[in-house]
């Protein structure tokens, strides 16, 4: 790529930006070219009183990703550190050392108050050597994570008081306005934690305004969280239900929370029920993976215990849609990359989709199996990874690094129906003149999908599960139970690929390559 693309590229990307963004990313950049990086001894308070004693409901339980004598496993990764604990252990990636400073294995069932403890205090033991923990993201979720276990092990406050204060402190110092969305989010989730605890008006009022303003912008009509991956939106609605958990179980400060947390958890919901195949899974759009958010069953019946009930809603602003009967559950992805100053999770997928048959995964999506900046990343954001149509290799939004994006496909919806989406596609136009129109209609029988590219030759990608074993009889494909017959196909091509449904999973599968003229009409019929 030549020095004008790159900077062509890095405008497209910048240009979305909140001014907000931009001011406080040259705030944190010269802070850190002036003083240097926030240590732990940059919180420069001392909490002297008596934090408060606080009461939970039973929440939902962390898998178990500690494994006894310094053993631990995230992404599907283990590591056993022989002597010490490296908390800024660097050798799987930089996810994988976030996940070791939430620590989220706290709340697993199976950790004893004398186990947690002991991992607390040897974190606390080396925290000025960790510069990781002492980020933003992993510190919101270490705060609340460690305020839970000390709720609900009883164990007092007091001694973990002076550090939890640091932390909070530290906090405040580096919200990451620079980033906002989900980031954000945790951010004020955290504070709010950290408010309870010590009882603290100021730092509650700090967090109730970004909670209130944050939530009110990043939680659609339908219900959606506006990063648009229904792995991160679980998550967001699990965080809401803590915290609602937190002021329903505490007479503190005013209620005036209680009602929007209610009220936000019930819609957030709501769209969870709504987005979810009929046997319960997500799908796996838009950097979602299972095994990192809790599941529907968990965060329903959590839901139950809290007395939240679904809201009644429909699917609309997240763009997504669903198409369903008996025999097929369709998911299909008609929105744009969104938000426009913060897609750091979308994918080039534009009028993808993922279809079950009979409640199993038939036609998928790649998945995402690392946030690492590497060739595997750039595939499973890339228009081929999903099932769609691509236009000379390039992608249909130009998604770049390992979140950015700079040019986006820009979608039109001109028919919308429980059995029928029309929707259409720019992404492709102001490089080659060609726009992407995709009609989905469901009926008992058959799944018809029509795609039209204007002018040009063009290849519809699927992707199928695993399971499926594919074989190719002329112009149809066949499965087990179901058979893809296509109209006006130029060639059909099986490739080896991968599905990636957990992090660091990557399973071989089959993938159908069709090279088409224009007009291409795929049914999907069973057999």
């Amino acid at each position: 790529m030549s020095k004008i693309s790159k900077l062509n590229l890095l405008f497209d990307t910048i240009r979305y930006l909140k001014p907000i963004q931009v001011r406080y990313r040259v705030f944190y950049f010269l802070r850190k070219k002036l003083k240097g990086t926030l240590s732990i001894k940059d919180s420069d308070s001392v909490y002297n009183n008596t934090c408060k004693r606080l009461n939970l409901l039973p929440s939902i339980s962390a898998p178990s990703s500690y494994l006894s004598n310094n053993s631990f496993e995230f992404l599907n990764l283990q590591h056993i550190f022989q002597d010490k604990i490296d908390w800024d252990f660097s050798g799987y990636g930089r996810l994988w050392t976030y996940n070791l400073n939430y620590f989220e294995f706290l709340l697993q069932k199976d950790i004893s108050a004398e186990d947690g403890t002991k991992l607390i205090d040897d974190f606390i033991d080396s925290i000025e050597k960790n510069s990781t923990g002492i980020e933003p993201y992993p510190l919101s979720l270490r705060i609340m994570n460690w305020i839970k276990f000390i709720v609900y092990h009883q164990i007092k406050p007091e001694k973990y008081k002076s550090i939890l204060w640091v932390q909070v402190q530290l906090l405040k110092k580096q919200k990451e306005y620079h980033l906002l969305g989900n980031h954000l989010l945790e951010n004020g989730f955290a504070l709010l934690y950290g408010a309870y605890f010590f009882y603290d008006s100021g730092i509650y009022n700090q967090a109730k305004k970004i909670l209130i303003e944050e939530l009110n912008e990043q939680i659609l009509d339908d219900g959606a969280h506006f990063e648009l991956s229904p792995m991160y939106h679980s998550l967001m609605t699990y965080r809401v239900m803590d915290c609602y958990n937190m002021v329903i179980c505490n007479d503190l400060f005013d209620q005036e929370l209680k009602s929007f947390f209610k009220e936000k958890a019930e819609l957030m919901l709501s769209f969870s029920q709504l987005i979810s195949y009929q046997n319960g899974d997500i799908p796996l759009m838009n950097d979602a993976a299972n095994g990192i958010a809790p599941s529907n069953e968990e965060l329903f019946s959590y839901a139950r215990s809290l007395g939240l009930i679904v809201r009644e809603s429909k699917l609309s602003q997240s763009g997504y849609r669903k198409l369903t009967n008996e025999n097929f559950d369709l998911c299909f992805d008609v929105g744009e990359v969104g938000p426009t100053y913060q897609p750091g999770h979308a994918h080039a997928d534009t009028l993808s989709f993922e279809l079950y048959i009979h409640n199993r995964p038939v036609i998928v999506d790649t998945g995402t199996s690392t946030y690492e900046v590497n060739e595997i990343r750039f595939y499973e954001r890339s228009t081929a990874a999903h099932n769609t149509v691509s236009l000379n290799g390039e992608n249909s939004s130009e998604v770049w690094a390992g979140h950015r994006v700079g040019k986006r496909a820009i979608t039109k919806i001109t028919e919308d129906t429980d059995s029928c989406v029309i929707a259409s596609h720019d992404g492709y136009f102001r490089r080659f003149g060609v726009n992407h129109n995709r009609c989905i209609r469901l009926n008992e029988s058959e799944v018809l999908i029509e795609d039209n590219v204007t002018k040009g030759e063009a290849v519809a990608n699927f992707h199928f599960h695993p399971d499926e074993e594919i074989q190719i009889f002329g112009n149809e494909v066949r499965g087990k139970d179901f058979v893809l017959t296509f109209e006006k196909a130029l060639s059909l091509k099986l490739i080896t690929s991968h599905y990636s449904p957990k992090f660091n999973v990557r399973i071989d599968n089959k993938s159908l390559e069709v090279v088409f003229n224009e007009i291409l009409i795929t049914r999907i019929r069973l057999r």
